[in-house]
């Protein structure tokens, strides 16, 4: 079969479309057709971690597809099936935190650019009806991360105020459109004028030019909710727009890791500091189900064809895009 693998060589050097030899299900296990499959900052990142004395492996974490082997003792899913993969490896029930052993798909564990994966049955869940495979493909890890920051952690409610920095991602797309299909007031920045604008069409209720003043931009409004996966670059501008007693979630960092926090400002203000990542099984279930709910579907940037991987990863490098980036095989 055809995959993506990384070898040899760090970043995205190291990346080559190439014949790779299938694996058979083994008990508890499907093998999935893949037919779409969607690229994630993760993607990214791994290429760094992975280093060119490992192994190779296959990239991707996203992936959407048709059941066409089952192991022995499976008995959820059957041949024939469409089905969306769970990335989220080791984690059934909702919890404060990822249990021990709890891995992403896509490294070390191959992943889902490939014409084919096998994984646990546990770990596909049916394909939403009102999605495209492509739509179908970019959405659970991007979804399911929106979904616990909203929901598990911040505790969004209808009426508040969120605001979610650096618009564009997607990640923040579903963060929009989650937060927006609950009735909160949700604001957003970019340095990019076509990524404001286009969020407002998604129902943004204010779009802020990032190099503005914030506060300004913002008429003195306070934020119940801030969204951070910035990191360093944008983190005490964001910190500075919640009210007292708000609540800052951190999923992500795309600048520097390490920041510099004014603690006695911090408690004065009785902030709440969260961290999030993905999610568990039944996120990922209530997720599925609040998307059919709302009628929600992921926004598209671009789709490439698996051999022009390049494309994709370029775009994403280069911070172009305004929602998923797609593969289809």
């Amino acid at each position: 079969m055809k995959a993506l693998t990384h070898e040899n060589k760090e970043g995205m050097d190291g990346l080559s479309y190439r014949d790779v030899e299938p694996a058979t299900p083994q008990s508890g296990e499907v093998r999935v057709r893949i037919k779409a499959a969607g690229l994630n900052h993760r993607d990214l990142s791994v290429l760094k971690r992975h280093q060119p004395t490992d192994p190779p492996f296959i990239v991707g974490s996203d992936g959407a597809g048709v059941v066409e082997a089952i192991g022995a003792d499976v008995n959820t899913v059957s041949v024939g099936d469409e089905v969306i993969v769970n990335p989220g490896l080791g984690w059934q029930k909702n919890s404060d935190a990822p249990p021990n052993g709890f891995e992403i798909l896509g490294f070390p564990d191959d992943g889902t650019f490939a014409e084919n994966i096998v994984i646990a049955a546990e770990n596909v869940e049916p394909k939403p009806a009102h999605l495209t495979w492509e739509e179908s493909g970019v959405l659970a890890l991007p979804a399911l991360t929106a979904y616990r920051v909203l929901f598990t952690r911040a505790r969004i409610e209808p009426n508040m105020k969120i605001l979610i920095p650096g618009i564009g991602g997607g990640v923040a797309t579903f963060l929009l459109q989650f937060a927006k299909a609950i009735g909160a007031t949700v604001y957003v920045t970019s340095r990019s004028e076509e990524k404001r604008n286009k969020a407002l069409e998604l129902g943004a209720d204010a779009a802020i030019d990032s190099h503005e003043d914030w506060a300004d931009a913002l008429h003195g409004e306070k934020m119940d909710v801030v969204i951070e996966s910035i990191g360093a670059t944008t983190f005490n501008e964001s910190l500075d727009q919640l009210r007292r007693g708000g609540t800052m979630v951190t999923f992500g960092s795309s600048t520097d890791d390490q920041v510099q926090l004014n603690i006695r400002k911090f408690f004065y203000g009785q902030f709440n500091l969260l961290g999030s990542t993905m999610g568990s099984q039944e996120e990922l279930q209530a997720m599925l189900d609040f998307i059919k709910k709302h009628n929600i579907k992921p926004i598209m940037d671009q789709t490439f064809p698996l051999k022009d991987y390049e494309k994709g990863f370029q775009r994403m490098a280069e911070a172009a895009q305004l929602g998923k980036i797609g593969f289809t095989l």
